[in-house]
């Protein structure tokens, strides 16, 4: 019988070792792998849902259609056990181009065993006006589901309700509360729903957001905040041949406004502000009574537009004609989302899950684009906010090209689910 030699014994040692840990390994990823294999099975009951999402036309000011699309999310809702119910505004935040009605919100609760508060949040409302469905139906070409608002954000509704479903499948209960609002203003910068969203997300351990990931799916946790500055000058008017020195023309004062107003953007600081509307006058040969001009503001801290707001009241002081009356209105039609270390915290715990399916998930801490409800979101909250935990998807706000990626469906049911599992677990901290 051949003698053992100490090397083999010490390397069988090692391999054996390595043996236990890969099987113990193993076993612990097994609920894992089952969480994975679930959201493949979810992948047409969730294709069947946004079918039905699309085919309801839900525009901005198309009350009817935003509350037929309600109904619709608020039964699903309620069938997987939540307490439901939908919301009609009573704080609106009226803006400009406010419309007089505003659509509801779906408001679910979901009561768990545990004490994690997580929010899970998208628009039912798109940008189209009734009659568009027929020029973008709901279609499956190949990887790609095309449809009306599909992007834009009826992916992320349909996520988020196929999410649920599957932890009601996966008898996961440890959350203390998961709650779900979709509201139907989100593309008029929330006017009915902004505060809801704030005073709800206040308290949330973490908020998710499910607008589109873009095409690569990046999660991001800043986007741009957005204002707009309205400027109205108002002067005399009179007989511009006759007796132009009996009036106080408003267009010289509104010229002279916006030129020394011309240098308040702070570009290397992500501040902008860009006059771009302007409007003065009646006739040729009247001295205008009235100057109106808008600008368009974007900024990345909420701070920035609080300073920019401050800077134009002190500029209308200073004034070109005596006798002219100058008044500014500024509004924030939308907050930044500003990047947290929470929020850094839960989008890497992100890429480790996005890991375990051999994807890597891009994330995102600089702002581009518009902004989104998830700002609102992050106005009062302690918690992370975290945007883009929707779908891939393309062409928001197109005329024929929108659509979501198939192939990101069960990842991103994969992500969202471990997320919402581990946070509610402690896993993830």
């Amino acid at each position: 019988m051949p003698r053992s030699h100490p090397a083999s014994t010490f390397f069988g040692t090692l391999i054996a070792s390595l043996w236990l840990a890969s099987a113990a390994t193993l076993v612990h990823a097994e609920p894992v792998a089952n969480v994975h294999a679930l959201a493949q099975k979810e992948q047409q009951p969730l294709l069947d849902t946004l079918r039905d999402l699309v085919n309801i036309e839900s525009g901005s000011k198309d009350i009817e259609g935003l509350n037929q699309i309600a109904e619709r999310i608020a039964g699903q809702l309620k069938q997987l056990g939540g307490t439901v119910e939908i919301l009609q505004p009573t704080d609106i935040y009226r803006l400009d181009d406010t419309p007089e009605k505003i659509g509801p919100a779906v408001h679910a609760v979901f009561k768990g065993t545990g004490s994690k508060k997580i929010m899970l949040i998208a628009h039912m409302d798109t940008v189209y006006l009734k009659g568009m469905l027929k020029d973008q139906p709901f279609r499956i070409d190949g990887d790609k589901a095309y449809g009306l608002g599909i992007a834009d954000d009826k992916q992320g509704i349909a996520l988020i309700l196929h999410t649920v479903a599957l932890l009601q499948k996966l008898n996961f209960r440890d959350y203390g509360t998961l709650t779900v609002l979709t509201n139907g203003d989100e593309e008029i910068s929330s006017p009915g729903w902004r505060s809801t969203i704030t005073k709800l997300a206040s308290d949330q351990d973490v908020v998710f957001s499910f607008e589109g990931g873009g095409t690569d799916g990046t999660l991001r946790l800043a986007t741009s905040g957005i204002g707009s500055a309205y400027l109205t000058v108002h002067g005399k008017s009179s007989h511009a041949g006759a007796r132009p020195e009996g009036g106080v023309n408003a267009l010289y004062e509104l010229s002279h406004q916006v030129l020394q107003m011309k240098d308040l953007s702070k570009p290397e600081q992500g501040l902008k502000l860009n006059w771009t509307v302007s409007k003065s006058g009646t006739n040729r040969n009247v001295i205008p009574a009235e100057a109106t001009a808008q600008a368009d503001a974007r900024a990345l801290k909420v701070s920035d537009f609080d300073e920019l707001q401050k800077a134009l009241q002190d500029k209308i002081k200073n004034r070109l004609l005596p006798d002219s009356r100058v008044e500014l209105k500024f509004e924030v039609r939308r907050p930044p989302l500003e990047p947290s270390d929470a929020s850094r915290r839960v989008a890497a715990y992100g890429k480790t899950i996005y890991g375990e399916i051999g994807l890597s998930l891009k994330v995102d801490e600089k702002a581009i684009g518009g902004g989104t409800d998830a700002a609102f979101a992050a106005l009062q909250s302690k918690g992370a906010v975290v945007e883009g935990m929707g779908l891939s998807a393309f062409g928001a706000h197109s005329n024929d090209a929108e659509y979501v990626q198939v192939g990101s469906i069960v990842p991103r049911l994969y992500l969202t689910t471990r997320m919402i599992m581990d946070l509610s677990t402690g896993k993830l901290k």
